[in-house]
Parts: C-alpha cells; sequence; structure tokens
C-alpha cells in the first residue's frame, strides 16, 4: 500500500484561503470569539498548571504554543487546544516521579505516539471506544481532580504534605480538620458560587474569569485594610516577585533507561489526548454540521505535544469547553484559535506579573467547577442502568481511575474495550448445523427472496454446517463442539461460507485442522458460498490446493450435487 503523507495530513487551515472563502466578515467572527475565548483560557491555564505540579506560566505557555499549533495543523474547524484538567493527575504524577525532564520526555514521546496514529489511519478506531469506559474516564478524572483541590479549598498550610492516593488523601484532610482556615474557606465558597451563578447574569464573560479578578482584588485589600493574608501564586512561587521569565527552548536529555520507564506514561497520555481531543471535535461536527478529519486531527495534536515541551510547556489536547465557547460566539475557523493564542501571548507579555496576587483558594474554587462539568454525574447515573457488562466497565474504570492510577486505568480500559469489541464481533458471528432434510438454495445467495427460492434435500449422510459473520479466533472453540456432534453415518460435510466476509490466519488455522481432522476419519470437506475475498485468503496460505479446488464452490447447489456424487458411491 502506498501511503503519503498528504493523503492523511490536510490541515483545516491551509485549505482555508485557496478559493476565495475566507473574507473580513469571517475574520471579525473569528477574531471576537477568538479574544472571548482567549480570557475564557487564561484563568484555566493558570488553574491547570498549578495543579499539575508545575508553575502557573508553564500553564500558560502551554495554551499559548499548544493552542497555536493544534489549531494551525489541525484536522477541525472549531477545536481550542490547550491544558485540560484531564491531564492534572498524570502530569502530576510524572513531576513527581520523574521531574521536569521527566515530563519533557514523556510529553514529546506521546506527541510521536500520535504523529504514528495519525499517519496509520487510526483516528477512526477512538470513535469505536465504548462509551462507560470513556465515562468511566472522565468520572474518574473529575473525582480526582476533586480531591487534590481541597488543600487550597479548605485554606490547609501550605507546607501541609498532602499524599498523592485518593484514600490517603482525604485521610490526612480528616487529621487536618482542625487547621481549615475559616478565611481561605469563605473566599474559595464566594469564587465558587460566582462561578455557578454567573451564568445567570451574562453568558458572554466567564464565571472563572470573574471570581479571579474579584477575589484577587478582595485579596490585595483585605490584606492591606484589614491584615487578612491569604496564601496566594506568589506565596507558592516566590520566585514570580520578580516578574515572569520568558521561555526558552529547552533540550532534554534522553537516555535508554529513562525512555523504557516512560513509555507506559507517555502511552497514557497520547490515548488521553487523542479520546479528548477527537470527542471535542465530534461534538463539534455536531453542533455545526462541518467534519473533522481525525488522522489530521491526531497529528496536529502530535506536532503541538512535540514542540510544546521544548518550551516548558505540559501535554495538551483540544479542549471542549473553549471549542463550545468559541462555537457559541461565532467562531468559524481555525483562525479563532490563532487569535486565542496571541491573546494569551499579549496577557503573559503585559498583564502575568499581577498573577503573585492571585489567591490559590479561587483557584481552587474554579478547578472544582472545572471537576464538577467534567463529572457526568447525570450520564454516569443513566449508564448505571444499562447492561450488566456495560455498568462492571463504568465501575472498573472509574475506580481504577480513582483509587489506583490514572495509567493502569487506561491500559486496563483499552483492553476491555478490544475484548468487549470481539465479544460482540463473536455475537455476530456464529455455527448452526442446518437441521432436517432440506435446505434453502438461491442461484445467488447474497440476495435471497421467496420467488427464487429452492428447496433442495440434504443427502443422507452429508452434514451442512452454516457459518455466519467472520470467521476469525473467536470461533474455534465452537467449531470443536459441534465437531463433537459427528453422526457415525457421515462422509461429507459442506462448511457453508456465504456469510462470512473475511477469515483471519487463526480462522484458516482452524479450518485446516478441521479438514485434517475429518480427513482422518474418512469424511470429506467441501466449501460452499465461498466469497473472492475468502478464496484469495484461503489461496495465501494453501488451504485450497489442501481442500481440493473440486471441493470448493461459490454456491450450495453444486456443492450437494458434489456430496451426493460422493456418498453415492
Amino acid at each position: 500500500m502506498n501511503l503519503k503523507l498528504s493523503d492523511v495530513f490536510r490541515p483545516k487551515l491551509f485549505g482555508l484561503f485557496g478559493k476565495g472563502q475566507y473574507d473580513s466578515k469571517t475574520f471579525t467572527s473569528d477574531l471576537i470569539a477568538g479574544i472571548i475565548v482567549g480570557i475564557i483560557a487564561l484563568p484555566l491555564a493558570i488553574a491547570f498548571g498549578i495543579a499539575s505540579g508545575v508553575t502557573p506560566q508553564q500553564g500558560l505557555i502551554t495554551a499559548i504554543v499548544a493552542g497555536f499549533l493544534i489549531s494551525f495543523f489541525g484536522g477541525s474547524n472549531f477545536l481550542i487546544g490547550g491544558p485540560t484538567g484531564a491531564f492534572i493527575v498524570i502530569v502530576a504524577g510524572i513531576v513527581s516521579q520523574y521531574g521536569m525532564q521527566g515530563l519533557i520526555i514523556a510529553t514529546i514521546m506521546a506527541g510521536v505516539f500520535l504523529v504514528v496514529m495519525g499517519v496509520c489511519r487510526m483516528g477512526v478506531i477512538f470513535k469505536f471506544i465504548p462509551y462507560p469506559i470513556v465515562v468511566g474516564f472522565t468520572s474518574g478524572i473529575a473525582l480526582t481532580i476533586f480531591s487534590t483541590q481541597m488543600k487550597d479549598f479548605f485554606g490547609l498550610p501550605l507546607d501541609l504534605s498532602v499524599p498523592a492516593g485518593f484514600i490517603p488523601q482525604w485521610g490526612c484532610y480528616f487529621q487536618n480538620i482542625g487547621n481549615i482556615s475559616l478565611t481561605e474557606l469563605l473566599m474559595s465558597t464566594a469564587c465558587l458560587l460566582i462561578c455557578i451563578f454567573w451564568g445567570r447574569v451574562t453568558k458572554k464573560i466567564p464565571g472563572s474569569l470573574i471570581a479571579l479578578i474579584l477575589g484577587t482584588i478582595a485579596s490585595v485589600l483585605l490584606s492591606r485594610f484589614a491584615g487578612i493574608e491569604f496564601a496566594t501564586i506568589g506565596s507558592k512561587f516566590p520566585e514570580l516577585a520578580n516578574g515572569l521569565p520568558m521561555p526558552k527552548p529547552v533540550a532534554p536529555e534522553f537516555d535508554y533507561d529513562t525512555i523504557k520507564g516512560l513509555v507506559s506514561p507517555a502511552f497514557t497520555i497520547a490515548i488521553l489526548c487523542a479520546i479528548e481531543s477527537l470527542l471535542a471535535a465530534m461534538v463539534a461536527d455536531g453542533a455545526t454540521g462541518k467534519h473533522h478529519n481525525s488522522n489530521t486531527e491526531l497529528i496536529g495534536q502530535g506536532i503541538a505535544n512535540i514542540v510544546t515541551p521544548l518550551f516548558g510547556g505540559i501535554p495538551a489536547t483540544g479542549a471542549l469547553a473553549r471549542t463550545m465557547a468559541s462555537i457559541n460566539n461565532g467562531g468559524k475557523t481555525p483562525v479563532t484559535g490563532l487569535v486565542h493564542a496571541f491573546v494569551l501571548l499579549l496577557i503573559y507579555l503585559f498583564l502575568m506579573p499581577y498573577a503573585i496576587y492571585i489567591p490559590l483558594s479561587c483557584l481552587a474554587a474554579i478547578l472544582v467547577m472545572v471537576a464538577y462539568n467534567m463529572s457526568e454525574w447525570r450520564t454516569f447515573r443513566y449508564l448505571l442502568k444499562g447492561d450488566k457488562s456495560d455498568v462492571a466497565v463504568l465501575l472498573i474504570t472509574f475506580f481504577l481511575t480513582v483509587i489506583v492510577d490514572l495509567t493502569v486505568a487506561i491500559e486496563v480500559g483499552v483492553v476491555m474495550a478490544i475484548v468487549l469489541f470481539v465479544r460482540r464481533v463473536m455475537e455476530t458471528s456464529s455455527i448452526q448445523v442446518l437441521e432436517g432434510d432440506r435446505v434453502a438454495a438461491t442461484e445467488n445467495e447474497e440476495m435471497a427472496s421467496l420467488e427464487d427460492t429452492e428447496h433442495l434435500d440434504i443427502p443422507s449422510g452429508v452434514e451442512v454446517y452454516e457459518i455466519n459473520g467472520p470467521f476469525f479466533f473467536g470461533l474455534a472453540s465452537r467449531f470443536e463442539e459441534f465437531e463433537k456432534m459427528k453422526t457415525a453415518d457421515t462422509k461429507v460435510r459442506i462448511i457453508r461460507m456465504r456469510k462470512v466476509p473475511f477469515i483471519d490466519s487463526t480462522g484458516v488455522n482452524n479450518l485446516r485442522n478441521l479438514c485434517e481432522r475429518t480427513r482422518k476419519r474418512g469424511v470429506t470437506v467441501i466449501l460452499s458460498g465461498v466469497t473472492e475475498n475468502v478464496r484469495a485468503t484461503l489461496g495465501k496460505f494453501g488451504v485450497d490446493k489442501e481442500i481440493g479446488a473440486d471441493h470448493i464452490f461459490p454456491h450450495i447447489i453444486p456443492a450437494l450435487a458434489k456430496a451426493n456424487e460422493i456418498v453415492s458411491k
């Protein structure tokens, strides 16, 4: 197969200006939407950076660099990229275990994985990940984010070391319940209420931004005039008091042992990025009637995650909330994402020195709101009413994410997705013995109807097996079960394959073993209804020669005639 990069990598931005489709009116819409989305992204980028165990400027750098690259190289007209809550848990875990160098390497590796996925046209695969697994991931991450923010939400001491695990975290919180700061709790509660109810005033300006501004002003005024001090970004990162340093390219130090240890976290980042970005793109398609290119999107996400850590950034993906904000405010093309990145760059250059005054309790309130919006608790409750297997998958994914580790949850989730897919395919594949002394047959076996159906007698001593669905490894045990049903007077076994769209190597091996065992018992095997595709696969493995070309037929009629000829001898 000749694979050209141009076949899978066609960024939406590149085809925007060639046919005169982009005009001043569209640019104006993109400009306004980009400014609004940039403002919306500001508090989230800072909060995600701190919650992930890195600095606030690293969160903002990610929103700038990755936000620009995802819109520039992406396969969606609407997707806005940047840091998201989904990565908080995995990023914090990598930073604590491997440090910033480890995070940079893991993010670059994840970017490479994403590019490979896109080039190999794997974008469509992520559409088949079972919904309970996605909801289990998302709800588990939301609860984990909520749990990690309780320290700042309740104003516990900055020097308090909170364990990483969900259960130990809450044990620590209950042990330190006497150290809760009432002023910090009032601040976080007030900011949370602003986030909740500001939408009733206007939806043009996000409540998180208003909470950030009012919380910061209140913190400064209360500190200056009432002597009430709040834990702020400046108190947690005192080095920022001298201003934010300009991002400088970082050269990661690669070595075999580090790369080997980071394969699993990098794979988790890549899978999480692919799932979140493509789901966001599909939601955007549904809201606009447009269509994204999933493979191009994966490559664009990969490029962003390869480049962003070189400037000190963290993993990034498409953000659903910011994407929908762009659409709702008139964004029409990837130019919106570019404008949003430039707006954040201007804020970084001219306004970020004031970030040291932002209370940590205010950021905790914003992230609690993010966790609530991520939780999908209504969907979670709805899925609990479904099939037992879906409920089991949902709960397993959820509890693994919360209690064990997101990396383990992703790996187990992917395995469960594969197992579920195989099980569903197996449910559509079956083997049955046509009983009685008559079998329906048509000249064209793909289009049977009452008018052209003939009823033919099955000769004595002939068994007819019908395979429905793909002939793959899932049918191995079923063949053995039916083989035990052989009667003593059976001389010919017809395997009817008219409804077999394909046969894999395991299926070929099972068929070959069946034929060998059958011949040893003195029974002749005849294949009926073999499609060209299946016939070609059998030919590659030489099974057609082993069975004999004169024992393979496209229809049941000549197969029965051949069987009758054999039993008559």
